[in-house]
C-alpha cells in the first residue's frame, strides 16, 4: 500500500507537530507599515496647515461656492466638454477610418490633419480661432475661382467666443481621438473582418457591427481619460472670454482680489465633476470588458487554487467509469 498523504489524512509529520514552547512570529511587511505611517503624517500635516491657515479665507470660499455666477460658468464648462468630445469622437472616428484606408488621398489628408492639430499647442489654437476675424473678415462658402457664393457671413458674428472655443477644443480632440480609435480598430484580429466579408457583410456594416464593438475595450479607457482631460482643458478658453468657470472666477477675483480662495472654489468644482465623470467610465469599462476580465484571478484566489491551501481535486471519471485507484 502507498503511504497516506498527511494533508488528506489529517495527520502531520512528527517534525511538523506543534510544540509546547511559544513561537515568535516575526513582523511581516514592516516597510509597508512605516510607509503608511509616514504618508498619514504627511497628509495630516498638509490638512492641518490648510485648516489652520487664516490667509485661506474659508468664509470667502463658502460664500462663493454656490453663487449663481459660478453655476453659469459650470454650465458653459459642461456644455463645452460634452460638445467638444462629441465632435472630437465623431471626427476622430472618421479620421481613423481614413488613415486605415488604402486610398492615398484620404490617408494623406487625415495624416496632415493629425500632424497639424496634434503638433501645435491647444492654447495657440484657441487664440487663433478666437481672433480668426483678423485673418478672414468674412466666411464664404461657394465654388472656388468662380465668384459664385452660396453663403456669406461676418466672421465676428459667426465665430462667437463659445463657437471659437468649441472648434478649437473639438478639432484638437479629434486628432487625439483618431489615434485612440485607430489603435482600437487595429487591436481586433483581421480574421474578424474576413469572416464578416465571407458572410456577405459590406465594409461599412462590418466596421459598425463587428469591428467597433470589439475595439471598444481598447478605446474606452483612454477615451475616458480624454474626457476628463477635456473638462480641465476648458479652462484655457478663458483667454478669449468664453464665460466658462475659470473666466467667471477671474472676473470675481479681479474685483475682490481674493485669488487663492477663488481658485480653491474652482478646484472644488473641478474635482466634483471629475469624480462624476469617472463613474460612467468605470461602468462602460465593465460592460465592454466582461469577457476579457472574467478569466482573471485575484492573488487570494490564486493562493487557494495553486498554493499550499489548494483543495484536492476529486477523482476524474473516464468514459468507462471512475479511474481506479492504485492498490499497490
Amino acid at each position: 500500500m502507498t503511504a497516506a498523504n498527511p494533508v488528506i489524512s489529517g495527520t502531520l509529520p512528527a517534525d511538523a507537530q506543534p510544540s509546547g514552547d511559544p513561537q515568535i512570529v516575526p513582523l511581516r511587511h514592516w516597510g509597508r507599515w512605516v510607509a503608511a505611517i509616514v504618508a498619514l503624517a504627511a497628509v495630516g500635516g498638509v490638512i492641518g496647515s490648510l485648516t489652520g491657515n487664516a490667509n485661506l479665507h474659508w468664509d470667502v470660499i463658502g460664500n462663493y461656492l454656490f453663487q449663481g455666477l459660478i453655476f453659469d460658468g459650470l454650465k458653459t464648462t459642461l456644455w463645452l466638454t460634452c460638445a467638444a468630445m462629441l465632435l472630437g469622437l465623431v471626427l476622430g472616428t472618421l479620421l481613423a477610418v481614413m488613415r486605415l484606408s488604402q486610398n492615398p488621398v484620404l490617408y494623406a489628408l487625415s495624416t496632415l490633419f493629425v500632424w497639424l492639430f496634434r503638433g501645435t499647442p491647444l492654447l495657440v489654437q484657441i487664440i487663433f480661432w478666437g481672433y480668426a476675424a483678423a485673418l478672414y473678415k468674412k466666411v464664404l462658402i461657394g465654388i472656388p475661382f468662380t465668384g459664385i457664393t452660396f453663403f456669406s457671413a461676418d466672421t465676428n458674428s459667426l465665430l462667437t467666443p463659445s463657437v471659437a472655443a468649441l472648434l478649437a477644443l473639438g478639432l484638437n480632440e479629434a486628432a487625439y481621438a483618431s489615434e485612440i480609435v485607430r489603435a482600437g480598430i487595429q487591436s481586433v484580429d483581421a480574421g474578424q473582418t474576413e469572416a464578416a466579408h465571407s458572410l456577405g457583410m459590406r465594409p461599412a456594416m462590418t466596421m459598425r457591427r463587428i469591428i467597433l464593438p470589439q475595439a471598444m475595450r481598447v478605446i474606452i479607457p483612454p477615451m475616458g481619460n480624454e474626457t476628463i482631460n477635456m473638462l480641465k482643458m476648458t479652462a484655457l478658453v478663458s483667454v478669449i472670454a468664453a464665460h466658462d468657470l475659470i473666466s467667471n472666477i477671474q472676473d470675481v477675483y479681479g474685483q475682490n482680489y481674493q485669488v487663492i480662495p477663488m481658485l480653491v472654489v474652482a478646484s472644488v468644482w473641478y474635482l466634483a465633476l471629475v469624480t462624476l465623470l469617472s463613474l460612467p467610465q468605470a461602468w462602460l469599462e465593465r460592460k465592454f470588458g466582461r469577457g476579457q476580465a472574467s478569466g482573471r484571478q485575484s492573488p487570494l484566489a490564486r493562493l487557494f487554487s495553486t498554493g499550499p491551501l489548494a483543495r484536492t481535486s476529486p477523482p476524474r471519471h473516464s468514459a468507462a467509469g471512475p479511474v481506479a485507484k492504485d492498490a499497490s
